[in-house]
């Protein structure tokens, strides 16, 4: 995943394997080589696990700052791995929740993560998303794990599991009467199975959105796809390398 940056003088590419069946590892594993915008020359290669978890969660903390109505009260997380977490201590740190709820397929793991972010586990993911303003899709699951029925009309979705062109994690009935946003049209399109198999209508990039040409409907329910783009790895690799220039 190459990307560059002439502005930032920034210059990388993320190589990454995803090995689903993976129980005692993680799925997704990467590193970050780093090279001179000028010569070339390659500078530094850093974890890449560890940016690409902090970068989604912050993407998917902008898109809920915009996208989600006044005052969200209500957290909810179906899922309970590294994104889980990243995700609940990215949007904590820009939002006071009043509770924050869990569900896994594993309910021991739920239980686990609900102690760390004094959050409350639930059994059915129904009962974890009831009433919730904000929800969270960040499974490995291959078929719909929420329903449109189950959702609050207004809420703010971030779907960000699903990542191939024949999962989903969301109801395509929600997925088409979501105003839908993506981080990219043609990414959305070819990868995410949530869009393509519900032939849901995109109505923005979240860039366009952040630029003021497309309305963030605050006050509809919206769902925000995350994929992920190499440009957001390459712009993370560089600042940790600017911090480390400073040490």
């Amino acid at each position: 995943m190459p990307a560059y940056s002439p502005e930032d003088e920034a210059l990388a590419t993320k190589l990454v394997t995803f090995f689903p069946q993976n129980t005692d590892v993680p799925t997704h594993n990467a590193i970050i080589a780093v090279f001179n915008s000028k010569t070339g020359i390659p500078e530094i290669i850093m974890d890449g696990e560890v940016i690409t978890t902090m970068r989604t969660a912050a993407v998917s903390a902008v898109a809920t700052q915009h996208l989600c109505a006044p005052n969200p009260q209500i957290l909810a997380v179906l899922g309970s791995g590294v994104q889980a977490r990243s995700h609940i201590q990215a949007l904590s740190s820009i939002m006071s929740f009043n509770k924050i709820k869990i569900w896994s397929r594993t309910r021991k793991n739920a239980d686990i993560l609900a102690g760390e972010v004094d959050g409350t586990a639930y059994d059915s993911a129904q009962e974890a998303v009831k009433d919730a303003d904000v929800i969270i899709t960040v499974t490995s699951s291959e078929k719909p794990v929420l329903k449109k029925e189950w959702v609050k009309p207004g809420a703010h979705i971030n779907a960000v599991g699903a990542c191939c062109p024949d999962w989903q994690e969301i109801d395509p009935d929600l997925v088409r009467s979501s105003v839908l946003y993506v981080d990219s049209r043609d990414a959305a399109l070819k990868e995410s199975g949530d869009v393509i198999m519900a032939k849901a209508e995109i109505f923005a990039e979240l860039g366009e959105m952040l630029l003021g040409l497309k309305d963030a409907k605050v006050h509809e329910t919206t769902l925000f796809k995350s994929l992920g783009l190499a440009i957001e790895d390459v712009m993370s690799a560089k600042l940790v390398q600017n911090l480390l220039k400073k040490t």
